[in-house]
């Protein structure tokens, strides 16, 4: 089948986390022997970004992480909607495009009706900024594909969409895998971005506070940090790296004892059971893993065996020692949250969902286009 996947950007991960995802499934499926073709927005903002910092081989990097995967770049007034699609069998239109384009394809959608189309949900905003949502017209969309259960029902209940599925990220185990032989760094590693406020009391109270009274050799890497969040760094004795490009990640865990998860606010508040992309791509990569407060309602993992968590400064700080200090404990998280991942959340049970829905889909349009075609029994 030939996959036709509308993103913000496939090339740029530069506070972007939906880019790690994009490119484990769009690879899962080249492996499989589909078509997929991955487009972009020529002004998108994580791109723009990215050069702006004119990080030396920030691009070329993405093409020798990734050789197999290719983006297209359009402008949303020319392109052209039906030479794009003419071909295509599953289209996916992910949350951070214009509302304009998800509008076209939708409406190319009703005129067509050849392909499979799917609105893809990743972030927050349905909670945060349900206005922002609304504008997206998804009329004559198949479905919505949301990242946690709380926001399919979201999507249904405020009639958004009349179909939803829930579609959790994943660890692309082709690149998120442990990295054995690599030199000692230090203590922690924390990789996550600043960004908004979202959890900047978070951060201190699970993160800089414990690294402070512990004494742990601590680097953080991520964009957007003000000033005055690097000041609480260097008071902290952290030291700050920047940004990482995501498929340099595993290298990185490799070279520290333990990592974190933090959630921000609003996922840990209005979206309980989505953790985002990042302890599952920790966990891939066997690094114990001590997570703050999110509530698993759905059942993704086995908390306090996959990851320990820790609901307090004080918990985290005595979590934090024990995986430092008894390494068997250590090896033994690490390998139990790993099994999971690979048992459970990788990039190819997601294409396995991925495929099950459209097969669901069609079998729904075949039924019906076959009742239409029926004569009424008089």
């Amino acid at each position: 089948m030939k996959f036709v996947l509308f993103y913000h950007s496939l090339i740029s991960d530069w506070n972007h986390g939906n880019a790690h995802f994009l490119r484990g499934i769009a690879t899962e499926l080249l492996q499989r022997g589909h078509r997929v073709e991955v487009y972009e927005p020529t002004d998108g903002w994580s791109l723009q970004n990215l050069r702006a910092e004119r990080l030396p081989g920030s691009l070329m990097g993405f093409f020798e992480a990734y050789p197999q995967l290719l983006s297209r770049f359009y402008n949303v007034d020319d392109i052209d909607i039906g030479a794009v699609l003419a071909d295509a069998d599953v289209v996916i239109v992910h949350e951070w495009n214009d509302p304009a384009l998800v509008k076209k394809i939708g409406r190319h959608r009703a005129r067509s009706g050849h392909y499979v189309l799917l609105f893809h949900d990743t972030h927050h905003r349905a909670v945060t900024d349900p206005e922002s949502i609304a504008r997206y017209d998804l009329e004559h969309y198949d479905g919505v594909l949301a990242f946690g259960k709380v926001l399919r029902d979201i999507y249904l209940d405020r009639g958004w969409a009349s179909r939803a599925w829930t579609w959790h990220e994943a660890a692309d185990t082709r690149v998120f895998r442990p990295m054995p032989r690599e030199p000692d760094e230090g203590d922690l590693i924390w990789i996550g971005n600043w960004g908004d406020d979202e959890r900047t009391r978070e951060l201190k109270e699970f993160l800089i506070d414990p690294v402070k009274t512990l004494k742990l050799r601590t680097r953080i890497y991520g964009v957007r940090y003000p000033a005055r969040a690097l000041d609480v760094l260097s008071d902290a004795g952290i030291e700050y790296g920047g940004w990482l490009p995501n498929y340099e990640v595993p290298r990185m865990f490799a070279r520290f004892k333990v990592t974190v998860h933090i959630p921000r606010r609003p996922y840990r508040r209005a979206l309980p059971g989505i953790p985002t992309i990042r302890p599952f791509e920790a966990l891939a990569c066997g690094i114990p893993l001590v997570s703050a407060p999110w509530d698993d309602v759905e059942g993704l993992f086995t908390p306090g065996r996959d990851f320990l968590v820790a609901r307090t400064r004080h918990e985290m700080e005595e979590a934090v020692a024990a995986v430092l200090r008894d390494r068997k404990f250590a090896q033994s998280l690490a390998a139990q949250g790993r099994a999971t991942i690979l048992r459970r959340h990788t990039c190819a049970h997601r294409i396995d969902e991925l495929l099950d829905i459209c097969r669901e889909l069609r079998l729904s349009r075949s039924a019906e286009h076959k009742s239409r075609k029926e004569p009424a029994v008089t």
